[in-house]
């Protein structure tokens, strides 16, 4: 009988961001006869959308897992603090290392891996922030990066024989000649181009984020979401406008509308934006809220506008003047 008959092979947990890095650290496990699966983690700031183009181009099974409510927790005091805007790079990876650590134990997963580079990223990617999130993430040892591993320690995993260090690589800085050339030998020829960071490096992102969290003191996901679309207006430290720019900030506005909880407005006869207004609110607010969604009409500045209000699955109009779209430009976000 032949003993290894029963052996299962080595299986691993990817965090994966669909980018070609994620795919080629993937690929060069799988290439060592080891099961391997990803995992992409969802947040306001950032979604699951190439991680599962990715996956359907490679055929790797993909888990998806919103992490919302202890993300959101960990931005209010990130232990590493934030980078130059609102990321918190080095305990962002270090939760989700510490979320898939918690898949790995349930699921019978040997260790974890992901497509982080030696010197790629300045703040998240260096051997002292490696070695933080491996400390603080519960697993230690078992954090398998392959394109640098064999700049970096010797893992438990490698050490156990799970997974072949010397068919692991030395990629190192910012340079993906090496990474095109391996895409080539796999036969990967459509990935993303180098992203320019998450939403939390933006400043105008950052901006409204912090305005939301620290001046508002609100964690409402519908607002969250609705940071990267839409004008935003802070009509005092307790309500807040989001007016759409196009249709497909219409469209979100709409999707993320409560009518429990958030009054929407539109002009009631011409053409123009979706308008959400959020918070403690007041009639004054609405008002102004109705000048401010008529000044982004095609309504003459002076003009009457006739504003419907949506509110508490009500319908009613408001009749306001309508303004100059500069009128409230101290007000934006």
């Amino acid at each position: 009988m032949n003993p290894n008959q029963f052996t299962r092979p080595t299986r691993a947990l990817g965090l994966c961001s669909g980018g070609l890095d994620s795919i080629l650290s993937a690929l060069v496990l799988k290439d060592q006869g080891i099961d391997v699966t990803w995992v992409s983690f969802e947040t306001p700031f950032f979604d699951s959308g190439s991680a599962q183009k990715a996956a359907d181009q490679t055929g790797i099974s993909l888990i998806r897992k919103d992490i919302t409510p202890v993300y959101m927790e960990m931005m209010r005091a990130p232990q590493m603090g934030f980078g130059k805007n609102m990321n918190p790079c080095m305990d962002c990876h270090t939760l989700m290392f510490s979320q898939a650590a918690r898949i790995m134990e349930k699921q019978g997963f040997d260790f974890l891996f992901s497509g982080e580079v030696m010197g790629q990223r300045p703040k998240s990617q260096t051997k002292n922030a490696l070695r933080y999130v491996e400390k603080n993430s519960g697993a230690a040892g078992y954090i398998v990066r392959p394109l640098s591993a064999r700049l970096l320690p010797i893992t438990r995993a490698e050490q156990e024989g799970l997974v072949d260090r010397d068919r692991l690589l030395d990629i190192s800085g910012r340079s993906r000649k090496i990474q095109m050339a391996l895409a080539e030998s796999f036969g990967i020829t459509d990935y993303p181009a180098p992203a320019g960071g998450c939403l939390l490096t933006d400043k105008g992102f950052s901006q409204r984020l912090r305005d939301l969290l620290y001046v508002q003191k609100t964690q409402d996901p519908a607002q969250l979401y609705l940071l990267k679309s839409g004008r935003h207006f802070r009509l005092d430290a307790g309500c807040k406008l989001v007016v759409g720019r196009n249709q497909v900030d219409n469209g979100q506005l709409l999707a993320h509308f409560n009518p429990k909880t958030h009054i929407r407005l539109r002009h009631a006869q011409l053409t123009g934006p979706e308008a959400l207004l959020f918070g403690s609110i007041q009639e004054t607010h609405i008002l102004e809220a109705a000048r401010i969604t008529a000044g982004y009409t095609k309504a003459k500045p002076g003009a009457d506008s006739l504003v419907s209000v949506f509110q508490d699955n009500t319908i009613r109009k408001v009749c306001v003047t309508t303004p100059k779209t500069e009128t409230y430009k101290d007000k934006i976000i």
